[in-house]
């Protein structure tokens, strides 16, 4: 599990990076001011959650669980859901996604639960 969630980290590291810098140079002049900040929250919790996989990694090597486990495919689905989410809401418009995207939200938050129990049991 530990190379799969520093793999899974590093590859949304590099696809969060790459989004961010299509936002900032390809998207500016084609999405309002409103849609371009949607666009980087869905970045920036993408690259923190991104960092957190690759902790998730190493904690995985350390205090080994289910709730370990959990916490990266959390991570994993978090991203999916609120960043991809917020994506393709900027790029579309289509409005009824913002309402998908808590979904993702209490994915991250649960995420940081399991961690916090994998670590505090272990």
């Amino acid at each position: 599990m530990d190379r799969l969630f520093f793999i899974l980290g590093s590859a949304s590291g590099l696809i969060g990076v790459a989004a961010g810098a299509f936002g900032a140079h390809g998207l500016r002049a084609r999405l309002t001011s409103e849609m371009l900040a949607v666009w980087e929250t869905a970045v920036r919790y993408q690259l923190y959650h991104a960092l957190a996989l690759l902790a998730v990694a190493w904690a995985v090597t350390r205090w080994p669980s289910g709730a370990t486990t959990a916490a990266g495919w959390l991570f994993v689905v978090g991203t999916l859901v609120f960043s991809g989410s917020l994506y393709v809401l900027s790029l579309s418009g289509i409005r009824w996604l913002g309402a998908i995207t808590p979904i993702g939200g209490v994915a991250f938050i649960a995420g940081w639960a399991c961690l916090i129990w994998a670590v505090y049991r272990g």
